[in-house]
């Protein structure tokens, strides 16, 4: 039987650059920092005062107000993302249709500045002020709910939970139930919204923040020697799948087709990377194999690229060996300089980027680039966007607990 050819037919951002993929897209290529001191809460007793927080947001514009206290805004903003990426696919979920759509959105975290506000109610007035929604609204699983109510969609219907890759996780497992045949249309991606005390501090007690609070449109600087740590942010970016006939038969517009998925552990160490990145390099090489291409087809990565020491080193060492020399002439950039890093939406989000670096043919680039580390010594469009085709791009992502994810996408071609 021949393989299920799968599209992307629709995107949805929600980022601190910007409020939907145009806002998003624009702030990108110009190079736009969304990263600020935090207003979400009083940061003074902590040492770390940056985030990379969506600004403006209101939920009422995309959820009914009743509904919205029932929440917490991770999955505000994963709502709101599936509503304009479902609105770009103009994609209708139908009686006919509905029990073959289905969604695998995912987050890092979740709720947790929902549970940090239900424990402080509780040990100030007591279990009477939990309120019911305390569960639905912190757990996990919720946003695909969420999103599968607001459509219809009653095909699979599930969740990644996989700290930094959740995002690619969830469109590279939705990627695999449509091509086996157990659906014709996911709605995939991450979300995340954890800028909160517990969320901050607990980054911060790791050693991992950026304390650059002095300069935070500066502070997220992959792949530069004068960086100092990742910088928090939150967000959601969410992708429309579908099969490609499913998709050509209703005239749908494909923006890419996805050809490769690859995952893998590094069974190493709760938070840093294996040795020579060989965990990502073994990811990177399963996505090129399962795309059935060569490396040297590979014309932009999306670098993982969180602004730490060993991440970037390490994932440029990976670069280096599933590429060769070829690892020299792909441009790499990561957008997590302009956005911060986004946990669990981090995936979502630039697999969203990377289909419109083929849309487009632009390539974002990675900012604050000023003192290049010597051990990252790759092409990483430093400090200004990039005209050039793209054919083929990759999306990295690899979380705490050696967790590796990685999508490829093509231009689409019939």
């Amino acid at each position: 039987m021949d393989t299920r050819r799968v599209v992307v037919t629709g995107t949805g951002l929600v980022t601190p650059v910007g409020i939907g993929v145009r806002s998003s897209w624009k702030a990108l290529l110009e190079g736009r920092s969304g990263i600020g001191i935090i207003k979400t809460f009083d940061s003074s007793d902590l040492p770390v005062h940056i985030a990379g927080e969506v600004k403006d947001f209101d939920p009422a514009l995309y959820i009914e107000a009743k509904e919205i206290k029932k929440m917490d805004r991770f999955i505000h903003l994963g709502l709101a993302a599936s509503q304009m990426a479902m609105d770009a696919a103009k994609l209708a979920v139908t009686p006919g249709n509905a029990e073959r759509i289905g969604v695998m959105v995912g987050a890092g975290i979740g709720g947790l500045p929902a549970i940090e506000r239900t424990y402080r109610s509780y040990m100030e007035k007591g279990f009477r002020r939990i309120t019911p929604f305390f569960i639905p609204m912190s757990i996990i699983n919720e946003l695909s709910g969420h999103i599968s109510m607001r459509f219809g969609a009653k095909g699979p219907n599930s969740c990644a939970v996989t700290a930094c890759a959740t995002g690619t996780h969830s469109i590279g497992d939705a990627f695999k139930i449509i091509q086996r045949g157990d659906a014709d249309a996911m709605i995939a991606g991450g979300a995340e919204s954890c800028i909160c005390p517990l969320g901050v501090g607990g980054f911060n007690a790791m050693k991992a923040l950026s304390t650059r609070n002095s300069e935070p449109a500066r502070a997220s600087r992959p792949f530069d020697a004068q960086r100092d740590g990742f910088v928090m942010g939150e967000g959601s970016g969410l992708l429309v799948l579908e099969e490609l006939g499913f998709a050509q038969q209703r005239g749908a517009r494909i923006l890419a087709e996805v050809i490769g998925y690859g995952m893998s552990g590094d069974a190493y160490h709760i938070t840093s990377p294996a040795p020579n990145g060989e965990g990502a390099a073994r990811c990177m090489g399963m996505a090129v194999r399962d795309a059935g291409i060569e490396p040297s087809a590979v014309s932009y990565i999306n670098a993982h690229g969180t602004s730490t020491k060993y991440g970037d080193e390490l994932e440029t060492m990976a670069i280096k060996t599933v590429f060769g020399d070829h690892a020299y002439k792909v441009p790499v950039s990561s957008t997590k300089s302009m956005t911060g890093h986004l946990l669990g939406a981090a995936g979502g989000v630039e697999a969203v980027v990377s289909v419109l670096t083929i849309d487009r043919g632009v390539i974002p680039p990675t900012i604050n680039l000023e003192h290049p580390d010597p051990e990252c010594d790759l092409d990483y469009v430093p400090n200004r966007s990039r005209q050039v085709p793209v054919e083929i791009a990759m999306s990295n992502s690899f979380g705490f607990g050696g967790t590796n994810g990685c999508l490829i996408f093509k231009k689409f071609r019939t």
